[in-house]
């Protein structure tokens, strides 16, 4: 990701092109190819000498962080619950690793017990 006068010389060089491009060209995509405006905006606005403070407020610094794990997901319409990558990741789970489904039906709750 491009920072300060490269970040605008960049940007100008891409002018032409739409906000999402620039932003691509400049480096501002997130590794599953989502474009990271927030991250482009800010450092477009610092590149021009503005001070943004410490970018800290009620949650903390996220511009740095990226996006934080909340653990919570809700029932899809298709009646599917999804349980993203960032909390395999976090539980250290590998793609192929099969599990047991456990349900506790008085208290609603879900167990997962790897099979071994």
């Amino acid at each position: 990701m491009l920072e300060g006068k490269e970040l605008l010389e960049k940007a100008k060089l891409l002018s032409q092109h739409s906000e999402d491009e620039i932003a691509r060209g400049c480096g501002y995509v997130g590794p599953s190819g989502r474009i990271l405006r927030k991250s482009f905006y800010r450092a477009l606005i610092e590149a021009k000498g503005y001070k943004l403070g410490n970018g800290k407020g009620k949650s903390g610094n996220r511009a740095s962080r990226g996006r934080q794990v909340e653990f919570k997901t809700k029932v899809h319409g298709n009646g599917n619950l999804l349980i993203g990558h960032a909390y395999t990741k976090k539980l250290g789970l590998e793609p192929g690793q099969e599990f047991k489904i456990d349900i506790k039906k008085e208290s609603k709750t879900i167990y997962l017990i790897p099979l071994i």
